[in-house]
């Protein structure tokens, strides 16, 4: 996937801002040009960004179009996920977990959990 690597997503909001030459996007970044040059070919390759040629410069731009498109295929399943995660913001935003002792991903409570050194335990 071409936005699997960190250095790529970064390029990406560089772009956002406005269209940048190679140098520009290595110096920003501080990656080789020869890396720079290859993740920006991942890139075009994959529909992300696109190349303006201005005088003797080549100038990389985002191209917002298959973004929206995966914007637009993920609207069907925002509208399912967000009520659950607006009721999960607001059980954390209101600290109850905190005071329950339980542990926070299995809700177990740490006095009920076995110990692995504990009688009968071999070790």
């Amino acid at each position: 996937m071409a936005l699997a690597d960190p250095r790529r997503r970064q390029m990406l909001e560089l772009l956002r801002a406005r269209p940048h030459a190679v140098h520009e996007i290595v110096d920003a970044l501080g990656l080789s040009q020869p890396a720079t040059s290859k993740h920006l070919r991942v890139l075009r390759a994959a529909g992300l960004v696109r190349v303006e040629v201005s005088a003797q410069r080549r100038l990389y731009t985002v191209d917002p179009a298959p973004l929206a498109e995966l914007d637009r295929w993920l609207a069907p399943y925002r509208r399912l996920w967000n009520p659950a995660l607006d009721r999960l913001g607001e059980y954390l935003d209101t600290g109850e977990y905190l005071d329950t002792g339980e542990h926070p991903d299995t809700g177990e409570h740490p006095d009920t959990v076995a110990d692995p050194d504990g009688p009968g335990s071999a070790g």
